[in-house]
C-alpha cells in the first residue's frame, strides 16, 4: 500500500477524484437542462455518469495492478529451484521463419523507375515533378 500513497500516485487520485466529481456535475447540469424542456440533454444526463463510472473502473484497475505488482516479491528473493534427478531435459529451439531474399532475381521496372526518380529528387531539392526528365504529361496532346 506505500507505493499507492507517492507523488505520481496522490496525483492520480486527486485527477480521478477531479474527472469523477466533473463528469457526475456535467450529468446534474444536463438533468436540469433536460427537466427545463431541452430533449437532446436527456442522452448527455445519462452519458456523464457513465464516464464517471468508466475513470472509477481504470481507476480501481490501476490501483489492483499497483498492488499486484506490489506483492511479488522480486527475482533476487525468490530461490532458484533446481529440476529433479528424473525430470527429462528439454531443449528449446528457436523458431525459423522463413524470409524473402533482398535482391529477386527480376527486378520490377516500376521500381527501378521509382527509386531512379527519388534520387533525382534527392539530387535536386528545389526541383517539382515536372522537372523531372523523365516525366510525362498525362493529358493528351492535340
Amino acid at each position: 500500500m506505500k507505493g499507492l500513497w507517492t507523488p505520481a500516485w496522490i496525483a492520480r487520485h486527486v485527477a480521478a477524484l477531479v474527472l469523477i466529481a466533473g463528469f457526475l456535475g456535467l450529468g446534474w447540469w444536463q438533468f436540469s437542462r433536460a427537466t427545463g424542456g431541452n430533449t437532446l440533454s436527456w442522452g448527455y444526463t445519462f452519458e456523464w455518469p457513465v464516464f464517471a463510472a468508466f475513470v472509477v473502473f481504470i481507476w480501481f484497475r490501476e490501483v489492483q495492478q499497483e498492488r499486484k505488482i506490489g506483492e511479488t516479491p522480486a527475482e533476487e528473493d525468490v530461490p532458484a529451484e533446481e529440476p529433479a534427478e528424473d525430470a527429462p531435459i528439454t531443449v528449446r529451439r528457436p523458431v525459423r521463419v522463413p524470409v524473402k531474399s533482398q535482391s529477386p532475381a527480376g527486378e520490377d521496372p516500376e521500381l527501378a523507375a521509382y527509386n531512379d526518380y527519388l534520387a533525382w529528387l534527392s539530387a535536386h531539392p528545389g526541383a517539382r515533378p515536372g522537372d523531372y526528365p523523365g516525366y510525362k504529361n498525362a493529358a493528351p496532346s492535340k
